[in-house]
């Protein structure tokens, strides 16, 4: 069963928190001046990191291949410019820790190197297929997944409904609404290219309620006939974005738990990554820059910018024109999911769907105070568990019992702690246990390996 409100498609749960989408709705999409330097961090995919195929001292040309894929899960990387790799060394990523990384000197002329383009409608989904893996595509709404695997799904898993994912319900980003507003037709050509090598006829873009003239846009385009596209509204509410919840929302289908979309036949892609397989596809270009948004309280001003990967954190702020006030915290992406930030070094990548800026007054410290047994979580949880009993079996180290309820099903939206009146640290807890349980499970299997 679907629920609706207000003649939008909806799911079970969620919040709705202030969108802030206003501080950068309004700005086109700016692209970013050449810089002197980028470090592109070798890990960008989920998965096996690409493997480095470059050295100090190399030449190499924009949209060059400086890391291949190691595996099946894997991505491409390429350089955001023309220059000299002056350096294969470490910096801090976005999750705090020190990661490989390739720097690369420009040269000022910015030339890139050869590529070839594709006729989609004379090209096989196999060709398509390969020109995606080659251009290093993963998923832009922030999951990193390599384009090409969700694309390659088991002969088993019969697929027959393409969706696609522009809710941007993240509050304060505001990327992908740019991008359907000002390239509605390359986006909708990727969607095709999507189509076509999956072989679905049912195309469904899901747009949320509040970006009505996004979905005009879409709607008034004349390849939404051709190509078969639905574009449906959904009502404004987080984590509307979420791939099980979009495909409930829009077909009322459930995934199981610990199952993917493909065993409810869906594959789910982003807007920027549909974007990124036009490109990819019609212009030969690789993935090596993406919009995102520099957002917040203390941004000067506010934008949308295509940003090279490589390139630091300090130097999109300055593109804003610089920090206002005090600020309490660096976050990239939005403020739901997204990860605080202890360096301004750490440098965009495929995935970084935007930098936000707030202050102190924005923030909300956790206080590890006792659950209140009020049930907030229960309702806002998007994923039906019990947040707070589960909370209460990770405090006491009980995680074979949080195992049993599910919490390997949460998808850490955050919506559970934005409603706890306790401010318990509900993510962080549920973040643990699933490593806790992840170790142990690798532990087991190399026990009975070595058996």
């Amino acid at each position: 069963m679907n629920y609706s409100h207000d003649n939008h498609l909806y799911f079970y749960g969620g919040v709705h928190p202030d969108d802030s989408k206003k501080l950068s709705a309004c700005e086109p999409i700016k692209d970013a001046p050449l810089l002197e330097k980028y470090t592109v961090i070798v890990g960008q995919n989920i998965g096996a990191p690409p493997k480095v195929i470059v050295k100090k001292g190399d030449i190499v040309k924009k949209g060059q291949k400086i890391a291949e894929a190691s595996a099946f899960v894997s991505a491409n990387l390429h350089s955001p410019t023309s220059g000299t790799v002056s350096a294969i060394t470490e910096i801090i990523g976005v999750f705090g820790a020190i990661v490989p990384a390739i720097e690369i000197t420009s040269d000022g002329k910015d030339e890139a190197c050869e590529s070839t383009k594709i006729e989609p409608s004379k090209a096989s989904p196999e060709e398509l297929l390969a020109k995606i893996a080659d251009a290093g595509l993963v998923g832009m709404g922030g999951a990193a997944f390599p384009t090409v695997v969700k694309l390659s799904p088991p002969k088993a898993k019969k697929i027959d409904t393409l969706i696609i994912n522009g809710a941007e319900c993240e509050p304060y980003l505001t990327a992908d609404y740019r991008l359907m507003l000002e390239s509605p037709d390359k986006v909708l050509r990727g969607v095709a290219i999507f189509a076509k090598i999956l072989g679905v006829n049912r195309i469904i873009i899901g747009v949320e309620a509040n970006k009505p003239d996004a979905i005009e846009n879409l709607r008034k385009s004349h390849l939404l006939n051709e190509y078969g596209i639905e574009v449906k509204s959904l009502r404004v509410r987080y984590p509307q974005g979420a791939e099980k919840q979009l495909i409930y929302a829009l077909t009322g289908r459930k995934v199981p738990s610990g199952g993917l979309p493909m065993d409810v036949a869906c594959v789910v892609q982003n807007i920027g990554t549909s974007f990124a397989a036009y490109e990819a596809v019609y212009e030969g270009k690789t993935l090596y820059e993406r919009v995102t948004t520099i957002t917040g309280s203390r941004v000067v001003k506010p934008g949308n910018w295509r940003l090279r990967i490589g390139t630091p954190i300090s130097k999109a702020i300055e593109l804003c024109g610089g920090i206002k006030g005090d600020v309490a915290k660096i976050v990239a992406g939005g403020p739901m999911m997204g990860l605080a930030q202890i360096s301004l070094d750490t440098t965009i990548m495929k995935s970084s769907s935007g930098i936000l800026l707030l202050g102190n007054e924005e923030i909300i410290q956790y206080r590890n105070q006792p659950c209140i047994r009020c049930g907030n979580c229960v309702d806002v949880c998007p994923m039906e568990l019990l947040p707070g009993p589960l909370c209460v079996y990770i405090e006491n180290e009980r995680f074979d019992l949080a195992e049993k309820e599910f919490v390997m099903d949460c998808m850490e939206c955050g919506s559970c702690a934005y409603v706890c009146p306790s401010k318990r640290p509900l993510v962080q807890h549920f973040k643990r246990a699933k490593a806790e349980i992840i170790a142990k499970r690798k532990s087991q299997q190399l026990s009975q390996k070595a058996k």
